[in-house]
């Protein structure tokens, strides 16, 4: 079994929950140190090619070795930390108010468009500890439907579980919860999905951080098909020690009369306003496959 496909196996999430249940947090983020320090030293990893690969291209290619060994190992270090974060407090509520704020900006866009009655479309980059902020949105009485990666395996059955134990309305991608969706925003719902997970069955690459990407463009269909505004929404930590739940500005959907033209110019257009998220802290960007497969190539060995 790959070692990331143990992580994200039963066997992995239970781990997880144990670890981050028993161990105080003196401890706990100790531990993830370790072994995230331990698996950013083995550049054979495929995980560890896939991080320096991603951040490569988030750099223009214009990071040095080193700077990218010791940015790959600043990645590892905040994943595992948020990891930890999100078992640890995954039964304390009063934990995560005190840890998770959402922007006023978001609360705006929430509280507005409520009022008048139009759904939003919410995109999400795995930024920083972005299912903590899920499970605060909730909290904070913020609602969303979420749909989640499609066809989840045995370990994010059981993370999907969790989640909607503690309050996330949250499915998994399919055409019923597609339509689904449709219905959530055309009663001016909000809907959460994600944005740069790659996928390979798709027919189209918008360019992301400026080259050709493999992120999906399923949102904006959807974003098209209901005629509601998109917005990115990203968690990220600041100085402060606080994870802050940011928000763009509505990003409306043009027409244009070709429907490849059209699903590439918004997705693209959306993708800006996820890259402006994700380089306020590029080390935040938890994303463990490759979102431009040809830069596994590309970034020097070391």
């Amino acid at each position: 079994m790959k070692l990331q496909s143990l992580i994200n196996s039963p066997l992995g999430v239970g781990l997880g929950i144990l670890i981050g249940k028993m161990i105080p947090p003196r401890l706990g983020y100790r531990l993830a140190d370790i072994v995230a320090s331990w698996l950013a030293n083995r550049p054979h990893l495929a995980m560890v090619r896939t991080v320096r690969a991603n951040q490569w291209v988030v750099e223009q290619g214009q990071i040095g070795l080193p700077a990218l060994t010791e940015r790959t190992r600043a990645t590892f270090r905040h994943t595992g930390r948020c990891l930890y974060e999100v078992y640890h407090y995954m039964d304390r509520p009063d934990g995560i108010r005190d840890l998770v704020r959402v922007s006023p900006k978001l609360e705006t866009l929430y509280r507005d468009n409520q009022e008048d009655g139009r759904g939003v479309l919410c995109v999400a980059p795995h930024l920083s500890n972005f299912d903590l902020a899920g499970r605060a949105l909730t909290l904070y009485g913020l609602k969303f439907l979420v749909l989640s990666y499609p066809n989840p395996s045995g370990g994010y059955r059981w993370q999907n579980d969790i989640r909607r134990r503690v309050g996330v309305d949250i499915v998994p991608l399919s055409q019923a919860s597609l339509r689904q969706a449709v219905q959530y925003l055309q009663a001016g719902g909000f809907v959460l999905t994600g944005v740069d997970r790659p996928v390979s069955d798709s027919n189209y690459r918008p360019r992301f951080f400026g080259r050709p990407s493999c992120v999906p463009v399923s949102h904006v269909r959807l974003a098209l098909k209901t005629r509601v505004p998109v917005v990115v929404v990203a968690s990220l930590l600041r100085p402060d020690g606080h994870f802050w739940i940011e928000a763009s500005d509505p990003i409306e959907m043009h027409p244009e009369a070709d429907l490849s033209t059209e699903i590439l110019s918004n997705a693209e257009r959306i993708l800006q306003a996820v890259e402006q998220m994700i380089i306020q802290a590029p080390y935040q960007w938890s994303m463990f496959y490759p979102v431009w497969p040809e830069a596994l190539e590309e970034v020097p060995a070391i």
